[in-house]
């Protein structure tokens, strides 16, 4: 079987004068990701390699460029899912990592636990000899500009949501045919000290399983948990449906339950899908639109469309 690896920049709307150096972002991981493949390494080794590069890209809301939270710091939150045994690791409202999609593997990796949150993913991350970097390096002009502007008293909830791109992530299938997923996040912009969205919370933020395919979403954390999108949409492909159906149906019941989109980029056995639902045009990592960047590689060939 032939390696493939499928990267998303997020949901969120684009300034036109970001979007160049967005795609060249998405374009830069999912060649990061995709060496890893060529070299014999595994689907996890590929996701997170693609994800932690995105994190290092002050251009994506992970990370590096991460948004502010109300009291303008940086909670992040990450997720990394094996699908050859459905190991998983995570970690929620971290501060002062550079890399929490590493931290998520090395929960997985290293302990038995699922997930670990703020101080205690912090302490583990010491005990792994995680190196802590500062607030403010991981702290754009841009990020903090726009946490600025929303503070203020007239200040329009939609209007400074725009230029927020949203959660990064990738997924992968290695020449073993194992799969894999990988999701990272600086979270909403303006949050309440302490929230956690879908990214961390398994079969919400991502999910992963040899026997079906895997799943990273973007998009509205509050909603996407909900209906537990990732899951739901590995649930119409267990049904019979394609990639295509699976994540309309799965988008749509979203839509209809909650109000709200959100974007996915799956892939099965058969093939990538990166799809979104096609009223408004949301993201899909084959598009590149006001809304979303991504890219998809297969046989050394990087699609941006």
């Amino acid at each position: 079987m032939l390696p493939l690896l499928v990267v998303h920049g997020g949901a969120g709307h684009i300034p036109s004068d970001r979007v160049q150096d967005s795609v060249l972002g998405v374009c830069a991981a999912v060649r990061a990701g995709y060496s890893f493949l060529t070299a014999g390494g595994s689907s996890v080794d590929a996701v997170v390699e693609a994800v932690a590069n995105m994190e290092d890209n002050p251009r994506f809301n992970a990370g590096r460029g991460s948004v502010l939270t109300a009291r303008g710091d940086v909670e992040m939150d990450a997720l990394v899912m094996d699908g050859r045994d459905l190991s998983s690791g995570a970690v929620s409202a971290v501060k002062n990592i550079a890399n929490p999609v590493q931290l998520a593997r090395l929960v997985m990796d290293k302990t038995s636990h699922a997930c670990l949150t703020a101080g205690g993913a912090a302490e583990f991350a010491r005990q792994m000899g995680v190196q802590e970097v500062s607030t403010e390096s991981l702290i754009t002009d841009y990020s903090r500009a726009r946490w600025k502007k929303n503070l203020d008293p007239g200040a329009k909830p939609v209007e400074c949501q725009m230029g927020k791109m949203g959660t990064v992530g990738a997924v992968a299938v290695d020449a073993e045919g194992n799969i894999a997923c990988a999701t990272s996040t600086g979270g909403m912009l303006n949050k309440m000290e302490g929230r956690v969205g879908d990214t961390p919370c398994i079969g919400s933020g991502g999910y992963a399983d040899n026997s079906v395919g895997a799943v990273s979403t973007t998009g509205h954390g509050e909603a996407i948990m909900k209906v537990v999108l990732a899951r739901l949409i590995l649930f119409h492909m267990e049904q019979g449906k394609s990639v295509e159906e699976a994540s309309d149906l799965g988008l749509s019941h979203m839509r209809t339950r909650v109000g709200v989109w959100a974007g996915s980029s799956p892939w099965t056995p058969k093939g990538p899908g990166p799809h979104a639902s096609r009223p408004i045009r949301w993201p899909g990592p084959l598009h590149v639109t006001k809304r979303c960047t991504g890219a998809f590689i297969k046989e050394s060939i990087t699609l941006n469309l």
